[in-house]
């Protein structure tokens, strides 16, 4: 979760002071506000251009590079460029292969550093919304103290290797997060009563319960793809159109994901143990997309006729063009992917330096 234990440059230890989806007041939970925009502030050379909207990267096809960007002013709408030596596109997953499509030339037709025809394809999420969730008995005079971003976290322990985790209805794995809490005055919504004798009722604390929530990972497959529709937004750059489903690997996996949620807290003493899963049950935030880890895209890959980055996050085609947010992830593992995009970031600057130092960039 990227939260502080101790302090680190003037941000504060967490000590639960809030509700943490408001935003961290002391910057104990990781933001770019709080850590990383501040850093680089400090070295003077950070400019930040509000009221702009990034239409298409420009690209020089004699010399082979990106020369700038190209972006609309959401006041006037008019557009302006700007040079750059280097081009780091980190926009988020959709909107950088957005970018790149839009990004069209003689050379690439079909969209900046695409000669794989890669770009656009792969897209993953995690797929949740499936687990359990179950009654604790007693404790009826404890109460949780403090706020914090997550709860419990059950990593990984199917197909890992071995005989005792492997399945054979699904490749790869999931996740949980998880926690308890006791339940509060809604519980009333859902509870006989009327008057003052539910309030009465309601107004201590209900009993515990216990939850899991399973994040699953996804495999990359060519047709869950983003291509430009006709239709333009305000600014006058196209608009995606998305495709993305769950396949048969991702189904078979839900039904473990639930089955052994119930399983983990019948043996932990739950009572009342009731699985969930909302993409069965057909309920919405079981979508694609809905889990927010969009990822893929234009994936990194060894071959440059199956993929659009290399292992340093750089373009095959476009040698100044790097591209470091989820768009480039070949696989989407099952945990939150965040901090995987800035060390991947970090070491992908890291290349590019050295990079300007030999005189190849």
């Amino acid at each position: 979760m990227a939260i502080l234990t101790q302090a680190v440059n003037g941000r504060l230890p967490c000590h639960y002071c809030g509700p943490c989806e408001r935003g961290c007041s002391t910057g104990s939970y990781f933001s770019s506000q709080s850590s990383t925009l501040p850093a680089a502030r400090a070295t003077g050379r950070l400019t930040i251009v509000p009221d702009s909207v990034v239409h298409s990267l420009i690209y020089d096809a004699a010399k082979n590079r990106v020369t700038g960007v190209r972006v609309v002013d959401t006041t006037t709408k008019q557009t302006r460029d700007y040079s750059a030596r280097l081009i780091f596109l980190c926009a988020s997953t959709l909107a950088t292969t957005r970018v790149l499509l839009t990004s069209k030339s003689p050379r690439f037709p079909d969209g900046l550093a695409n000669s794989s025809g890669a770009l656009g394809r792969y897209l993953m999420d995690h797929h949740f919304v499936v687990g359990a969730n179950g009654a604790i008995e007693g404790l009826l005079d404890r109460y949780y103290q403090g706020n914090r971003p997550n709860g419990i976290y059950i990593p990984r322990f199917r197909n890992l290797g071995d005989d005792a985790s492997r399945r054979g209805d699904y490749v790869r794995g999931f996740g949980y997060q998880g926690g308890a809490s006791r339940q509060g005055w809604t519980r009333g919504g859902s509870e006989a009563g009327f008057g003052v004798e539910l309030k009465r009722k309601l107004h201590d604390p209900g009993r515990w319960t216990m939850g899991l929530t399973g994040f699953g990972e996804c495999l990359p497959r060519a047709d869950n793809q983003v291509q430009l529709a006709d239709q333009t937004d305000e600014f006058g750059i196209p608009l995606l159109r998305i495709h993305c489903t769950w396949g048969e690997n991702e189904l078979a996996m839900r039904k473990d994901m639930a089955a052994s949620a119930a399983e983990m807290l019948e043996a932990a003493g739950c009572r009342e143990v009731q699985t969930r899963d909302a993409y069965k049950e057909g309920e919405l935030g079981a979508e694609p997309g809905l889990g927010i880890h969009e990822m893929g895209t234009a994936r990194m890959g060894r071959d440059p006729r199956t993929s659009v980055l290399n292992a340093h996050n750089q373009a095959h085609d476009v040698p100044n063009l790097f591209v470091t947010d989820g768009a480039c992830m070949a696989s989407s593992s099952c945990v939150n992917p965040s901090i995987t995009y800035m060390a991947l970031t970090a070491r992908a600057c890291d290349y590019a330096v050295g990079e300007l130092k030999r005189g190849n960039l």
